[in-house]
């Protein structure tokens, strides 16, 4: 997409978890005339912080993130109620004047606003509970062996440790007998799919070079986590008889593996060796999406000289 010079611009920073964005973001935001927008699918709960890796209190008031704590955890949220929000954000804080600032590491949400969504079948509740007893039966791996044979390029892009997606993809083929793949396609072919965006979007995500020392920061941030008191924070959850295991927000990376802790079905040990395994496996998917990101600028972590970059690159004060 060509950036459009009569336009606002919106700055866009994306990185895996535990790689410093959410820093970095609080200082640019320091230097100039930015507003924080949260691009996170598990931040958006209410009472789910320690484990979100939400700013704390204090942090939030000196620098408000948009987006944070806006659905209960009984609640679904999507990427399309996300482009929705996001795009009402980036109005409101274009009209004062400011700079929006996209932080976060739902890739999926960051290519819903710029590419917007396809039409496709609504949740069948009847199918999600067969494809999901067909993973109880037989794991994950056959509903990912099974959407191979029908749909082997969302197979490819969708990992077997990613359930969620993997579940949404066959849903809608068992429901439409079309692909997800031929649905994003027929998308990409109608007119001004990818642009027609009031708004230049401006991509930027951080890449760290040594992955061990990225694993050494997910193992000390998760640790970190448990310490905070994530395992009585998941324990309020469960106190509640709304909630379960199945919902969107509690299969988020850490509290899926401390909900097993407190059912029994994990002992200690297990559960920190696995959340922390699940959350590894989420920045490699996360650091899959951007190295396919198309005009992204690269990043190395969180630095004097990357904020200088964002701010040379799109300085505010001149927009």
């Amino acid at each position: 997409m060509t950036p459009c010079p009569k336009l606002p611009n919106v700055i866009c920073l994306m990185g895996p978890t535990a790689s410093g964005k959410t820093a970095l973001a609080i200082d640019l935001a320091k230097q100039r005339n930015f507003q924080l927008v949260s691009v996170d699918s598990a931040q958006v709960y209410r009472d789910m912080d320690i484990g979100t890796g939400k700013p704390d209190a204090e942090t939030l008031i000196k620098t408000p993130h948009r987006l944070i704590d806006i659905r209960d955890p009984a609640d679904a949220y999507s990427a399309s109620e996300f482009r929705i929000d996001a795009l009402r954000e980036i109005q409101e804080i274009t009209s004062q004047g400011d700079v929006p600032l996209l932080v976060g590491g739902t890739m999926l949400y960051f290519k819903a606003l710029r590419d917007g969504l396809a039409t496709m079948p609504n949740a069948d509740p009847e199918t999600r509970r067969a494809i999901e007893a067909k993973a109880a039966a037989l794991g994950w791996e056959s509903v990912h062996a099974e959407l191979a044979a029908v749909d082997p390029v969302a197979a490819q892009r969708i990992h077997v440790n990613d359930p969620q997606r993997l579940q949404r993809a066959l849903e809608v083929y068992r429901v439409s007998g079309k692909t997800l793949t031929k649905y994003h396609e027929e998308e990409r072919k109608k007119p001004n799919s990818d642009n027609g965006l009031p708004f230049n979007l401006h991509f930027f995500g951080i890449q760290p070079s040594d992955r061990g020392v990225l694993h050494n920061k997910i193992r000390d941030r998760f640790l970190e986590m448990i310490r905070l008191g994530l395992v009585e924070e998941v324990q309020a959850l469960r106190q509640r008889s709304d909630l379960n295991s199945s919902l969107p927000a509690l299969k988020s990376v850490g509290y899926r593996q401390v909900w097993q802790y407190l059912e029994g079905q994990l002992n200690f040990e297990e559960m920190v060796d696995k959340g922390i395994i699940a959350t590894r496996q989420l920045a490699k998917r996360q650091l899959t999406w951007l190295r396919s990101w198309e005009e992204l600028h690269a990043l190395g972590g969180h630095s004097s000289e990357s904020a200088d970059y964002i701010l040379k690159y799109v300085d505010p004060i001149s927009i």
